[in-house]
């Protein structure tokens, strides 16, 4: 049997995405009469309660990000392996049932879901008949069908549904972005994204459901989303894809590497190129902007330095360049601080929400019509004619 029968196989003995839905009581929701047991909004003396489920990987580095809010529960199947977040929030109370949770602790205002990615909408969902705000790690799903439910949940519960994207609120991006909505580019040619990172097989052997199609998905829906969501929120709309995947060296059923050349709504070219495989570790995250009358690249391991600034025209914002380069320890980056503080303003009513799930769905589309080319070798249109 090969590895990825085995991994597909241990999924059904364990019944994981039944277990995990029914152990953290996605299998149980109000009922459509009850009214949502909404929390008050934060006012200025009281922070942001938050509550995570999840926490054990990539919800860990989510929840000490947000460590200038109030940590009042965490909640994951596996407790021991979060021992270091859990010491870090002594007064948080710990659970691992997310029912129980949404049922005892009555003062959470958000939910923080960093579960595997198949499972985000499920308690995504049950947070929001809850009446919790939501704020979904990427992606917000792994299909459009059940991003889309989601977004119904909170519409109905009127409650918020935040998706991080955290990478927009990097320094060089926001300068980036600033320079494109002035203007300074003129008309863009050329759009590329470049994630050259590495994955050891352990990385996937650490969890079964790593890399599997019901779960997770590939180096595009995983590692390499927060670099499509950039390309299509900085250069606009895509009109079509062209990809190709591959999975030349990992025991997954997705892919570990890929490219995609899209062709944008105002003419513009974009090409995005993603692997896990980069020999010794991780190499580039970057992106790069042409223009009739300016070229910029963001580079780094992760869109956190600026490699190439210039302009036509000299602009205030010429000055920044240098003072916006970081060096952030981990991939992750440094703009989930920034991104809480829009959450907590947002629930207090004084801004919008920087990426909410309608603002997510567009990169998830986008990355299900990479999936859909690469599967048919035919160049896909969107928005997608199938809600896949």
């Amino acid at each position: 049997m090969t590895p990825q029968l085995d991994r597909r196989s241990f999924l059904r003995q364990t019944g994981l995405a039944a277990a995990a839905i029914a152990v953290t009581g996605c299998a149980t929701n109000s009922s459509p009469g009850q009214a949502p047991a909404v929390t008050s909004t934060p006012t200025p003396s009281r922070k942001l309660n938050i509550a995570a489920i999840g926490f054990g990987g990539v919800g860990g580095s989510n929840v000490k990000n947000s460590a200038d809010e109030n940590i009042v529960a965490l909640c994951d199947l596996d407790l021991a392996r979060c021992a270091g977040t859990i010491k870090q929030f002594p007064k948080a109370a710990l659970f691992t049932d997310f029912r129980k949770m949404l049922d005892q602790q009555k003062d959470i205002d958000a939910v923080i879901i960093a579960t595997p990615s198949g499972l985000h909408p499920q308690h995504g969902i049950l947070a929001a008949k809850a009446g919790r705000h939501v704020i979904s790690e990427k992606p917000m799903a792994i299909s459009l069908a059940a991003a889309d439910a989601l977004v119904q949940a909170c519409d109905d519960q009127q409650v918020h549904l935040f998706v991080v994207k955290q990478n927009r609120l990097n320094p060089p991006i926001v300068l980036l972005k600033r320079a494109i909505d002035s203007g300074r580019f003129g008309r863009i040619y050329m759009a590329n994204c470049t994630v050259r990172w590495t994955r050891p097989q352990d990385y996937y052997d650490q969890a079964p459901w790593r890399g599997t199609w019901e779960f997770d998905g590939g180096a595009f829906m995983n590692q390499a989303s927060h670099y499509v969501d950039l390309v299509q929120w900085l250069v606009g709309p895509v009109e079509s894809v062209m990809a190709k995947t591959a999975t030349m060296a990992r025991r997954i059923e997705a892919e570990d590497s890929g490219a995609a050349v899209l062709k944008f709504r105002s003419g513009a070219i974009g090409v995005i190129e993603v692997t896990m495989l980069t020999f010794p570790r991780n190499l580039e995250g970057s992106i790069t902007i042409l223009g009739e009358t300016g070229s910029v690249k963001i580079g780094g391991t992760a869109v956190n330095k600026v490699e190439h600034w210039t302009f036509a025209d000299y602009d205030d914002d010429d000055k920044l360049v240098e003072q916006a380069n970081t060096s952030p320890p981990s991939v992750y980056g440094f703009g989930h601080e920034g991104y809480y503080r829009n959450v907590e303003s947002v629930l207090r009513g004084d801004a919008r929400p920087d990426t909410d799930g309608r603002a997510g769905r567009k990169s998830l589309e986008l990355i299900l019509g990479i999936y859909e080319s690469a599967k048919t070798g035919r160049d896909v249109p969107l928005p997608l004619r199938a809600n896949i």
